[in-house]
């Protein structure tokens, strides 16, 4: 969770969630947290409207619209916590998260390959590697005695 300093969740150095656009619930946690785990709230749900988010300009939200697709429900991104005891720390690991997968799909994409092509001294090896492999299965394959 960020400090009360920080006006948002903080993405990447240029993008800054403002906490405004972030909608926590809570619910009962299925995983650890021993008898209290029946009593108390301590899953999060962390959701951010992407379509609707107004820190983000047309390309980056046509670039998490696309990317993050199958996560998407009518345009809000939802990410849950529950694998700590505590509500605080399940918040802050839905925070991290959330960041982390915004960060990763407005990174850009791998550069494009430019083709290249063998060179001929690789050709001529690979060429001279085949016959050789040729002329001795051949010579595997001739019967004794008889000259091809």
């Amino acid at each position: 969770m960020p400090s009360p300093a920080r006006p948002g969740l903080a993405v990447t150095p240029a993008l800054t969630i403002p906490r405004a656009e972030l909608t926590e619930r809570f619910s009962r946690s299925s995983g650890p947290g021993g008898q209290g785990v029946n009593t108390t709230d301590s899953r999060v749900e962390l959701s951010w409207d992407v379509q609707g988010s107004t820190v983000l300009n047309d390309a980056q939200r046509q670039r998490l619209t696309e990317r993050l697709a199958a996560r998407l429900t009518d345009g809000v991104l939802t990410v849950v916590a529950s694998e700590h005891r505590e509500q605080r720390r399940n918040r802050a690991a839905a925070a991290a998260r959330l960041a982390a997968l915004v960060a990763d799909a407005l990174a850009p994409g791998p550069r494009t390959r430019r083709p290249t092509r063998a060179t001929r001294g690789s050709q001529e090896r690979r060429l001279a590697a085949k016959k050789q492999r040729s002329d001795t299965k051949r010579l595997r394959s001739a019967r004794p005695g008889r000259e091809d």
